[in-house]
């Protein structure tokens, strides 16, 4: 049979703990790529001269070990009948996402 005072204290003990185990998965979640808050305002960047057959894809905040780092804007070679949508942080179901950049077919 099973000690109702063992049982109980179980149970105060488990309750008690809780609290506890909502912090470790708000950190795990964090550690897994979301930030507690939104990004920093956007740095402003020198664009370089034009390329021809290239887009300037913008600089962006990201989330890495804890802290915001920024990345910087680059190059990438045109896509025929597509165009760039840049890369942004929306506030999705009160955490924010990261949608990368990506080529879209052009209708």
């Amino acid at each position: 049979m099973i000690d109702r005072r063992s049982l109980l204290a179980g149970l105060l003990a488990a309750g008690a703990l809780a609290p506890l185990a909502s912090l470790a998965i708000s950190t795990d979640a964090e550690a897994q790529g979301r930030p507690p808050g939104a990004p920093p305002a956007p740095r402003r960047e020198p664009v370089p001269p034009r390329r021809r057959g290239y887009t300037w894809v913008p600089g962006h905040w990201n989330w890495s070990h804890g802290q915001w780092r920024w990345s910087d804007g680059y190059w990438d070679r045109n896509r025929a009948g597509h165009h760039f949508v840049g890369p942004r942080w929306v506030l999705r179901r009160g955490a924010w996402v990261y949608e990368p950049g990506r080529w879209v077919r052009t209708r």
